[in-house]
This record gives structure tokens, C-alpha cells and sequence, in this order.
């Protein structure tokens, strides 16, 4: 592990500490690891899309526009490849709420991603998505088949 040392003024100090206490860290260490993991994610996706990842999309939708729901359905069973769980909740008489849970190839990903947020009458969408790296490869089964595991980029 390397330390480092930072120089903050009071204020910003306080603001920093209220921040974390609001947030629940019980150090200031954790959260700035967190700020940069977060920094790093950022910078990252700002790239050309590459590797596998995992995503959670989400967005808000009027289930009255006309045939979006199924738009929306057809969209992901295109995609079923990519899509590995999906959840629905109702907001109001007229909004609904769809999260879906991504993951594969980056590129194919995000461009998922566009084109259901794209769709007329979704609103408020948004891709959270973290980048994955091969950790091993090994046989779980009889046939010796081989296969990746993938974890979050550190």
C-alpha cells in the first residue's frame, strides 16, 4: 500500500468531512480512494469503448406511449445476450421505472444503451457502467470446457 500526503484549506477540509460523514465513510482514506476509482472510471469511459464491462441502465418511461413498452421488450430481447436481469416499477398511473442489468463488450453495451434511450418516450436515462478485466481462466465442468472470469477493473 502507498501513502500519500494532502494539503487541504479548513474549508475545504470541513465541506470534505461533512461529505463522508453524509456518505457513511469512517475515513477520509476510503473516500478519497473512492473519488479517484471514480475519477479513473470516468476518464476512462470518456475513451474509445473496449473490453467487457458491466452496466446498470436505467430510465424512466410513459407506459402510455404508444407501443413503447413493447418497443422496449423487443429491444432487450434482441439484446438477451447482453441483458442479464431486468426490473420494472411502477411510479405513477403513468411512469414507469426500468432498470437493466448489462454486461459484455463495452461498444455493444453503450450502443444498447443509445438506442433504448433514444427511443421516443424514455426519459431520464442513464448508463452506469464499469469496466471488467480478466481475472482466470479455468474448466468448471467434465468436458474441460474453458471460460473467463471478469472482475472489476481496480
Amino acid at each position: 500500500m502507498e501513502r500519500f500526503t494532502i494539503s487541504l484549506d479548513d474549508s475545504l477540509a470541513r465541506q470534505f468531512d461533512e461529505l463522508i460523514a453524509a456518505r457513511g465513510y469512517v475515513n477520509r482514506s476510503e473516500a478519497v480512494r473512492d473519488l479517484i476509482r471514480g475519477a479513473i472510471e470516468h476518464d476512462r469511459q470518456r475513451g474509445k469503448p473496449a473490453g467487457q464491462c458491466v452496466a446498470n441502465l436505467s430510465y424512466v418511461y410513459d407506459h402510455h406511449e404508444r407501443e413503447l413498452s413493447e418497443r422496449l421488450t423487443r429491444l432487450q430481447h434482441d439484446h438477451h445476450d447482453l441483458t442479464v436481469a431486468a426490473m420494472h416499477a411502477h411510479l405513477d398511473h403513468d411512469n414507469c421505472l426500468e432498470t437493466v442489468i448489462l454486461k459484455g463488450a463495452t461498444a455493444d453495451v453503450r450502443q444498447f444503451a443509445d438506442a433504448l434511450i433514444a427511443e421516443r418516450g424514455v426519459r431520464h436515462g442513464h448508463l452506469n457502467l464499469v469496466a471488467l478485466e480478466a481475472e482466470y481462466h479455468h474448466a468448471h465442468d467434465a468436458h474441460g470446457s474453458d471460460h473467463v472470469h471478469y472482475r472489476p477493473t481496480r
